[in-house]
């Protein structure tokens, strides 16, 4: 009996230490359908991508998307903790699609290990060329991606060795000079101030390039007349004041992302007066929200407006 525990016990502490040395790998890449692919297509990438990196046997690697947690919150904070503090990231840039540029991008300003693919249809982005890509068909073909899935094994296994072996190695702004790499710092902040910093600056990054990446045909032609968003912006102003004077039991905080007041304000203004469609509209309402309710809601837009303060 004892024999047998004394076997068990390296065993477990082996196993123990298995598990230990697990490391993580986030994943960045579209899951939505762009550029003519489908969501079933990037699904059949991500799981191409998990398969390729869980093949390697040592270390070991958990990959699951930045998105994904074992926790309730708010998804811009753990996609930027995730960014942040995955052991390696693989980001799939084919598409270009904005969410994953972005998440790039703060991955790179953290200048830790980073691994980037893309599909054989996407060309090379202009800030990001300079760092080798790992190539794959876009129609997934068998063999090719057999080759890929090893490549791309091989890719994570040499860039994690390299940056565990190396504090100072850099996948991207060694190609610039010294910098003092950005990192997460850890502070006791009050909640609703903290997802408004995140709300703030992952939304106005977000708006900007899907403006710039689907501006409406209309707003190419010079043949149709523009909305006016300025104009739109102060009576969206005015309709919060109305909103928050007809529901004292809210605050500013509440009202983000709330479909009631988001309806309640398109009504009263007309939005499709001011904004060419419902992003631009939730762009304006939350911009105006984080930029003249972000403490509390203004007083001289109540006077304004004749209600009560």
């Amino acid at each position: 009996m004892s024999e047998e525990k004394k076997d068990k016990k390296p065993e477990t502490a082996k196993e123990f230490a298995k598990v230990k040395e697990q490391l993580t790998c986030g994943l960045v890449m579209p899951i939505s359908p762009i550029d003519g692919c489908t969501a079933e297509h990037w699904s059949e990438v991500k799981n191409i991508i998990i398969e390729a990196v869980e093949s390697i046997g040592e270390p070991r690697f958990t990959v699951r998307l930045v998105s994904d947690a074992d926790d309730v919150g708010v998804i811009q904070k753990r996609i930027v903790q995730n960014v942040y503090s995955s052991d390696i990231i693989v980001c799939d840039v084919s598409g270009k699609n904005p969410n994953v540029m972005f998440e790039l991008g703060m991955r790179l300003a953290f200048d830790k290990a980073t691994v980037i693919i893309k599909d054989d249809k996407t060309d090379y982005a202009f800030d990001t060329g300079i760092i080798e890509h790992v190539p794959y068909p876009r129609d997934l073909r068998f063999s090719r991606i057999v080759t890929f899935k090893a490549a791309l094994a091989e890719k994570v296994l040499a860039t994690q060795r390299a940056a565990k072996a190396d504090p100072s190695h850099s996948t991207f702004l060694k190609n610039f000079g010294k910098f003092q790499v950005a990192n997460l710092t850890e502070s006791v902040v009050p909640a609703d101030k903290l997802t408004f910093e995140l709300l703030r600056e992952l939304q106005d990054e977000m708006h900007r390039m899907r403006r710039e990446l689907s501006v409406p045909r209309s707003r190419k032609d010079p043949t149709v007349a523009l909305r006016d968003p300025v104009a739109g912006a102060t009576r969206i102003a005015i309709a919060i004041s109305r909103y928050l004077a007809k529901n004292p039991s809210m605050k500013p905080a509440d009202l983000i992302g709330n479909r009631e007041f988001l309806d309640a304000v398109e009504s009263e203004i007309g939005a499709p007066r001011f904004y060419m469609g419902p992003d631009d509209f939730r762009a304006a309402v939350d911009d105006v929200l984080l930029t003249q309710f972000l403490d509390e809601a203004n007083p001289l837009l109540f006077s304004k407006v004749g209600l009560p303060v």
